[in-house]
């Protein structure tokens, strides 16, 4: 049990995880099936699953599945000494990454807003909305918000808890309140910055940022015109471009195989494993 209350309280913290756990074994191996290790994004664990090379690879593993989102079936054939002894028996991992629900913030509550909203929502995203307007920021016009911030664009950010897996969209009613939101946004680790709006804007944008010493590569952050290019028109339209687009960056970072393992070099040069199903 402890291990499933710590997977509740680092999801509450928005802390990634992954569940190691023996699924088959076959003759002397250090632990039997369902023996369980959670592997935290940090490479701490809780459990175990005997110790050794086989526990030391599946924790590159399990850090591998938590950076990229994917499952991983693990087999193993235990040749190395475990305790002083050669187990000589086979395993079978099977790791499931556990990560929080990707965090959305949306600068304005407007028609795109608001549709970004509700497609954001729908794809498991916990989405906050932040406008100044009272009037657009509200429970009728956004029932799908999780949370929903009636504050200043650029002073808001001393409330919100933005980190390298946030995901921002700035989709305000003018130049100067894209501009407010973006200088802060600017100085976060979002891993994602939108910004709604036309090439004019965006050179606007880009000359005032520049003037307030802002460099290269942070305005190289922002992406504008936002969302991938399907000739959206209406808000709706334009709502899944950029959920679209936001999909793609999640998963940019490719996905790794996995394979046989003799606990000696599970890990390839490049960071990547093979694969290999199951036992042969």
């Amino acid at each position: 049990m402890e291990i499933y209350e710590e997977i509740i309280k680092l999801k509450k913290e928005g802390r990634s995880s992954a569940l190691a756990t023996i699924v088959q074994a076959v003759g002397s191996s250090p632990q039997k099936e369902g023996a369980k290790m959670l592997v935290r994004e940090d490479g701490s664990i809780m459990g175990t699953l005997g110790g050794g090379c086989l526990e030391a690879e599946v924790i590159q593993a399990a850090l591998m599945a938590i950076r990229d989102g994917v499952l991983r079936t693990i087999p193993f054939e235990l040749t190395e000494r475990h305790g002083g002894l050669v187990c000589g028996g086979k395993v079978l991992v099977y790791i499931e990454p556990i990560l929080p629900d990707p965090r959305l913030f949306i600068f304005g509550a407007g028609h795109v807003g608001r549709a970004l909203s509700k497609v954001a929502r729908f794809l498991g995203f916990t989405v906050t909305v932040i406008d100044d307007r009272e009037e657009h920021a509200n429970r009728d016009l956004l029932p799908e918000a999780d949370e929903i911030i009636v504050n200043d664009f650029g002073t808001v950010f001393e409330r919100l808890n933005v980190n390298d897996k946030t995901y921002i969209v700035i989709a305000t009613r003018g130049h100067n309140h894209d501009l407010d939101a973006l200088k802060p946004a600017l100085r976060t680790e979002a891993r994602y910055i939108g910004l709604v709006g036309s090439r004019r804007k965006r050179a606007l944008l880009f000359k005032a940022l520049k003037a307030e010493c802002f460099s290269e590569e942070d305005v190289g952050r922002v992406i504008t015109p936002v969302g991938l290019a399907i000739g959206s028109v209406t808000p709706e339209e334009i709502a899944v471009s950029i959920i679209a687009q936001i999909i793609q960056y999640r998963r940019e970072s490719g996905h790794s195989g996995l394979g046989r393992s003799s606990c000696s070099g599970l890990v390839e040069e490049d960071g990547t494993i093979k694969a290999a199903p199951s036992f042969g």
